[in-house]
């Protein structure tokens, strides 16, 4: 497995598009499918969608908000590994993060020790 990990945030835009059809839903799952076949070398972890909510915590302690507003939601995330930023950026190109209309993913390198 290649030694240097990215992070992976999916990113949307509210309202951007339709939902899709079942018909088109299962051809995203097999698309989505292929892409985690052809990547496995490079998933290090799936993440998960984000769930709503959440909790801020300072020195002073928690909160339940308020959260940064963004024109964006973060919709989830992954970690993938790659050898270099370039074919992390591969990954990310043909990965179901990108397919929605407004969709996006952030690719940020983790810095480790």
């Amino acid at each position: 497995m290649p030694k240097q990990k990215y992070l992976f945030i999916q990113r949307s835009q509210p309202g951007k598009g339709e939902k899709p059809s079942p018909a088109k839903m299962e051809e995203m799952f097999a698309r989505f499918n292929a892409w985690k076949a052809k990547f496995q070398g490079n998933i290090v972890d799936m993440g998960g969608k984000l769930k709503g909510g959440g909790k801020i915590v300072t020195s002073e302690g928690e909160t339940d908000g308020p959260f940064v507003e963004s024109k964006e939601v973060v919709g989830g995330f992954m970690i993938v590994s790659a050898d270099s930023m370039e074919e992390a950026m591969k990954v990310a190109r043909e990965s179901p993060g990108v397919w929605m209309p407004g969709a996006s993913v952030e690719v940020r390198e983790i810095q480790t020790p």
